[in-house]
């Protein structure tokens, strides 16, 4: 028994590569045929040949294979006969797309054998990833790389390249009021890994704990956690975080003042100079989350906290919700005690955001491309908004938490109970929502209300529609509650 390998190299009209591992014995009707039929047959049931996939000429296959012609084509007969195979002249052979195997429509969500169920994602924090730019995003793409030295694309300042962090600090400074220049950007992978290279340079500074928002995301707890710093709760009231919660050792708070996440309050002004004294009486830092700071629907979005103190404040944002998460694109602008901890901390991951990624966003945000797909994205988002209010207001007169502005809503319910019955319902309705107590955005799992955090952004168009009737069916008799 001889095993071989079939890679096309470049032989077969498709140059692909394929691994097989067959009887190198024999000719048409024997043995080798027989383990051809049967190597193609397990690739495809496996799935290590997904449907769809182009499979080598026959001529292509038997040379790799050293094998006569016609072996080849008559497994490929047999196997499109069973339906593993479809074959057209001129055409080629692929694997035939009847053999995809069922998956569910949302990712990380195991298939049910043999069915395909349809759920909709109303989990927060996403856009709807079908108003991305594609064409604006690719004439970036080449027109920055057509421009750029070659030296752009060799390793890189740990800070990012020059012309987006010149980019970033105008647009900041533009849009949200911040108070920067390029000296003071850096690149990052995305706010979570800002947030992760700030709580290690923090920890550098003998800082051991940071105080952040309860409710606020598990996630960012986790990633100060795994800085080797502690946290502790800042109780979010209807004016956003209560400072009189800073406990002694704390000598960072991490915030989201512009719309708070989950609750969705904006940051009283009292309180934003509280905590700015605090830093600096403390000679600590404010961390402020930007996450969504560009979608506000009913006025004006308040300026970045950032201005207030801008030696005492990291400001932080993302392509996330404006563009894509997929990008993995943010910004941290740094007060300059904190750089060199930071760029320190971020050479010493080796995570950086690839050049040309850089490039291409530096002349989106150059030729106001982004500006302009910010409001054709909040116009979308803010009309979601409000027909999702609208519909909730014929369930209940218990209001939406917070502002209108951002990508999700959150709906304050009667218990940990209902919202535990509400998102399981939903989910056997065919809708994927997050509880505040289910997905662990309370501190300690025994207290604070029940409440769903709805994504109003996340489905694409032609699924809106049936996102928002379903979601009434299920709120509809839900026990709500007012929170204070």
């Amino acid at each position: 028994m001889a095993h071989s390998r079939a890679t096309g190299t470049g032989r077969g009209s498709l140059g692909i590569d394929l691994h097989l591992a067959v009887d190198a014995g024999g000719g048409v009707g024997s043995g080798v045929g027989r383990s051809i039929e049967s190597a193609l047959r397990e690739a495809v049931a496996s799935g290590r040949l997904p449907a769809g996939t182009r499979l080598p000429g026959t001529r292509s296959l038997a040379d790799d294979l050293g094998l006569a012609r016609g072996t080849v084509v008559e497994a490929y007969a047999q196997l499109t006969a069973e339906g593993y195979l479809v074959t057209a002249t001129g055409a080629g052979t692929w694997v035939a797309e009847t053999r995809r195997p069922a998956a569910n429509l949302v990712a990380g969500t195991p298939a049910t054998a043999g069915t395909a169920r349809r759920i909709i994602d109303l989990r927060p924090g996403r856009p709807d990833l079908s108003l991305f730019p594609v064409a604006v995003w690719a004439a970036s793409v080449k027109r920055s790389l057509a421009a750029a030295p070659h030296a752009s694309l060799d390793y890189s300042d740990p800070a990012g390249l020059p012309e987006l962090r010149k980019a970033i600090a105008a647009y900041v400074s533009r849009t949200r009021g911040v108070r920067a220049d390029a000296s003071a950007v850096v690149i990052t992978s995305g706010f979570t890994h800002g947030l992760a290279m700030v709580s290690r340079a923090l920890h550098g500074a003998g800082v051991r704990m940071i105080a952040t928002e309860d409710p606020g995301l598990p996630h960012h707890r986790r990633l100060i956690h795994g800085a080797g710093l502690a946290t502790s709760p800042l109780t979010v009231g209807p004016q956003g975080a209560d400072p009189a919660g800073l406990v002694a050792d704390a000598g960072a708070v991490l915030l989201t003042p512009s719309h708070q996440h989950p609750r969705g309050v904006v940051l009283d002004p009292a309180l934003r100079t509280v905590f700015v004294d605090w830093a600096n009486d403390r000679d600590g830092f404010v961390i402020e989350d930007d996450y969504d700071g560009e979608f506000r629907y009913d006025k004006q979005p308040v300026g970045a906290l950032q201005a207030l103190a801008p030696d005492r404040v990291v400001f932080a944002g993302s392509t996330s919700k404006a563009l894509a998460p997929g990008l993995r694109i943010g910004w941290l602008v740094l007060p300059e005690p904190l750089r060199i901890p930071v760029l320190d901390a971020i050479a010493d991951t080796g995570a950086t955001v690839g050049a040309p990624d850089q490039l291409a966003l530096a002349d989106l945000v150059d030729r106001g491309d982004y500006d302009r797909h910010v409001r054709r994205a909040r116009q979308s988002y803010q009309k979601r908004r409000a027909e999702l209010a609208e519909r909730v207001a014929t369930l209940t007169d218990v209001p939406f938490d917070g502002v209108p502005a951002g990508l999700h809503a959150l709906l304050p319910l009667a218990s940990p109970q209902e919202e535990k019955r509400i998102v399981e319902d939903a989910l056997a309705a065919g809708l994927r929502l997050i509880g505040l107590h289910g997905a662990g955005y309370w501190h300690s799992p025994t207290r604070g209300g029940g409440g769903v955090v709805i994504g109003y952004a996340t489905p694409p168009p032609h699924l809106w529609r049936s996102a928002l009737d379903t979601l009434a069916e299920v709120l509809d008799g839900a026990d709500f509650a007012r929170w204070r």
